[in-house]
Parts: C-alpha cells; sequence; structure tokens
C-alpha cells in the first residue's frame, strides 16, 4: 500500500510511480495532472466541474500544486473525497522545499492561533453599514427632491454602498466569512448577485486565476492587457523588439486615465459578465442579476424622474465606483514585477507580484483591507479583519528566507501605477524603436 502522506490523501493502491518531468509532459485542457502531498492526480474529467473554472487548475497543469490546494480550500477533508477517483499515481521524489514546508508550518501555526477564525461583529457591522449608505441615498432623495446637489449626493452615497458591497462579495467568495464552504458560496451568490448584479461564477473565474499565478502575463487576467496596455518590464522588451501592438503605449500612461478608470467597470465588465452569463447559460446567476437591476429601478427610478434618469445616474455611479475599484486593487500590483510562468514557489510569486500599502482606520476601510495585499494573498481564507495581526509574522517569515517584504505608503502606491506605465511604456519604445529580434525571432 501507498504510504500515507501528513493529511492521509493518498489511501489506495498507487498505479504508477512518476518523476517531475513525466508529471510536467501533462499540462494541457485535455491531458491535465497535478501533483499534490506527493500525490499525482489526472484531474482532466475534473476541469469543467471545478467551481472556480478549469483554467485556475490548468495554470498548475503538470506542476506541484500542495500550496495553491491548501491555500484555496478551508474544508480540505472534503475536497479530497473528490480527489480520489482520478488519483493515478506517486511521485518519485515527494520531498518538498524548506521554504514550502516552513509556509505550511506558520499557515498551520497561524490556524492554532485563531487567526483563520471570522469576526462575527465585524461583518455584521460592515453589512450594517451598507445599507446605512443605500438607506441614506434614498433618503437625501426621497426628502430633499432630485436636485443637481442631491443627485451628486446621492450618487456618492451609492458609490460608496456598491464599492463596500465589492469588498464584502470579495469575503464570501473567498470563503473567509463562514466555516462553510456551501454557506460562504450561497451567500457570495446572493451578495454579488443582488447587491452587485455580477455573476459569481465570472467572479470565481477572474479572480482565482489572479490568485493562483499573480502577475504572470497570459494567466493573471488582471494583467494581461497587451492590446491596450503593456505592464513590468519583460513584457514590453519582448513586444517592442517584435514591433508588436496595435495602441499607442509610449503615451499609454496619459490614455490610462480615459480608457483605464474610467470605462472598466461600466464598460468593459458590463459586457464581459453578460458575454460569460450567456455562453456558461449561468440561469441562476442572470436571476440573480435581473434581481438587482430590479430593485435598483423600482428604488430609484420613481426619484430620478423615469427609466432614463435613472439610467443615466447609475452609470456616473458605476463611473465613479471604477476609479475606486481601479486605483485601490491596482496600487497593489501594477507596478509590481510582471513576467511570465517561471513556476516559483508559492511565497516567492505571491511576494514579486504584490505589495502592501500603509494602514490606517480610513485606508483600510476605504481599500477594503486589500492594503495588505501580501497577506491575503497568502492566506486568501483568512479573514481580512486578522491582516494587521499576522503582518509581523510574515515580515519574520520573508527575512527568514530572504525574501523582499514591499510596503509602500498610499500616496506612493497610487503615483505608482503612473511611474510603472510610463517606465514600460519607454522600454518598449525603445526595444520598438532599436528593434533588436530576440532569439526565438
Amino acid at each position: 500500500m501507498a504510504p500515507n502522506t501528513p493529511n492521509g490523501l493518498a489511501n489506495q493502491e498507487p498505479k504508477a510511480i512518476f518523476t517531475r518531468e513525466e508529471v510536467f509532459q501533462h499540462r494541457k485542457k485535455d491531458d491535465c495532472w497535478i501533483i499534490l502531498e506527493g500525490e499525482v492526480y489526472n484531474v482532466t474529467p475534473w476541469l469543467k466541474k471545478h467551481p472556480g473554472g478549469a483554467r485556475v487548475v490548468l495554470h498548475y497543469g503538470g506542476e506541484d500544486a500542495t500550496i495553491a490546494w491548501t491555500s484555496f480550500h478551508n474544508d480540505l477533508n472534503q475536497v479530497k473525497k473528490y480527489l480520489t477517483a482520478f488519483h493515478i499515481g506517486t511521485l518519485q521524489d515527494g520531498k518538498m522545499t524548506e521554504i514550502d514546508k516552513d509556509f505550511l508550518k506558520l499557515r498551520s501555526s497561524l490556524k492554532e492561533k485563531g487567526f483563520f477564525k471570522p469576526s462575527v461583529p465585524f461583518f455584521i457591522a460592515h453589512f450594517l453599514h451598507i445599507y446605512f449608505f443605500f438607506f441614506a441615498t434614498w433618503g437625501v432623495l426621497w426628502y430633499f427632491g432630485n436636485t443637481w446637489a442631491t443627485w451628486l449626493i446621492a450618487a456618492v452615497f451609492m458609490t460608496t454602498c456598491q464599492a463596500q458591497s465589492g469588498w464584502l462579495q470579495h469575503d464570501f467568495g473567498h470563503l473567509s466569512v463562514f466555516n462553510s464552504s456551501k454557506l460562504n458560496h450561497a451567500v457570495h451568490d446572493i451578495t454579488i448577485g443582488l447587491m452587485k448584479g455580477v455573476s459569481s461564477w465570472w467572479w470565481n473565474y477572474r479572480h482565482f486565476q489572479h490568485h493562483a499565478k499573480p502577475n504572470v502575463h497570459m494567466k493573471d487576467p488582471d494583467i494581461t492587457a497587451p492590446y491596450l496596455f503593456l505592464f513590468g518590464k519583460v513584457i514590453p522588451e519582448k513586444w517592442g523588439r517584435r514591433r508588436l501592438g496595435i495602441m499607442p503605449y509610449r503615451i499609454q500612461h496619459l490614455y490610462f486615465f480615459f480608457l483605464g478608470p474610467p470605462l472598466l467597470l461600466p464598460i468593459y465588465f458590463h459586457l464581459e459578465v453578460l458575454f460569460y452569463t450567456f455562453k456558461r447559460k449561468l440561469v441562476k446567476d442572470f436571476l440573480l442579476m435581473v434581481g438587482f437591476y430590479l430593485i435598483f429601478h423600482f428604488t430609484f427610478a420613481p426619484l430620478m424622474g423615469g427609466f432614463w434618469g435613472n439610467f443615466r445616474w447609475y452609470f456616473f455611479i458605476r463611473f465613479l465606483e471604477s476609479h475606486w475599484f481601479v486605483w485601490v486593487t491596482q496600487m497593489s500590483h501594477l507596478p509590481m514585477h510582471v513576467d511570465t510562468d517561471k513556476r516559483d514557489n508559492w511565497v516567492s510569486m505571491q511576494l514579486k507580484g504584490t505589495t502592501d500599502v500603509e494602514t490606517s482606520f480610513l485606508i483600510d476601510w476605504f481599500s477594503g483591507h486589500l492594503n495588505f495585499q501580501i497577506e491575503h494573498h497568502l492566506f486568501p481564507t483568512m479573514p481580512r479583519n486578522q491582516f494587521a495581526a499576522v503582518k509581523p509574522y510574515v515580515v519574520e517569515f520573508c527575512k527568514k528566507h530572504d525574501i523582499k517584504y514591499h510596503s509602500k505608503t498610499f500616496y506612493d502606491a497610487l503615483a505608482d501605477i503612473v511611474r510603472s506605465l510610463k517606465e514600460s511604456s519607454d522600454i518598449w519604445a525603445d526595444a520598438y524603436d532599436a528593434h533588436i529580434p530576440l532569439k526565438a525571432d
């Protein structure tokens, strides 16, 4: 019989013994193997059934996915039940690296200390304050009438409601509010659907790819937009040398202000959500989204002079929210290292692509605690109210393993978005003008 792994994942006769090189040959959507705790699984039949979408699994195709798998799931015993049928053998050299072993020890230690336990009062207060802004929006318009001043004040209140709803659905999506994964998923469906008008499947599909391989070109959808922007130092040089691209990348740091924050939520995300909802035939998601728009219409259209007045006001809210969302989410990623997949270990990969931002009560609230981006990426299921307390442990871990821990002021983090876009544009322009072909050309 195969020796049991620490978590008891292998409990049957192995069918074969594989080397890492052999497993690495199987990384396509019609032939996908992964390594978990020294055991090899052919997860090809599971790809389409995976709740987070097939791509997040494919990003670890042919690789050791132990740390990512452990980090993304709360109830590992439940997940293991699905894996038994896909077990095909054992890894010849199943030894973990020292940094991976230490990280799992750190994660286990933090769990024993209670850092993965959610604060019920925190999330109740967060939920209630969202509805405070919702009813304040309605109250301003109902009591004072629809004037230009109340129109703007109500828009600011509703933008705050929507932005904070976005941070709340993010909590449920990461399974960090309840102990039960099923309950987290169920409330996430309702929160993102009825409170945001967005598909939970679409969010899982995009967001977990980002967490699986942050700032990895063609695997992280948040930084893979080469026909609009080029990020980092590596990709712009490659594209410049090959004279690729259709945009005036020399001024991307300028047109970012027109094509980035203003348009992401009002235009691009609306279209992409609808596309995937219909493509995947997501009936439940579609009905919840319809529910959001019906609530929004019947609540505010009578106060906005009808459908078209409410329509214009809604897109102005999304315009404001889009700026909030883009600057907060990108300040911790866009200026960081961007490259193709180098198959780095979990900790190194997360630290290369993320940075923390200074903390204060206002910044924590404004960013939904995403200013603790390093802690969030290392421990995606950890409740965000615990990040500040966990940070010293992470800093000490990084010192031990000689990994740079990035941290910035709020101003520098925002300014670095534009600085990094300018640096990338200069790299592309220099390579384009020199036109020194790559070896692969």
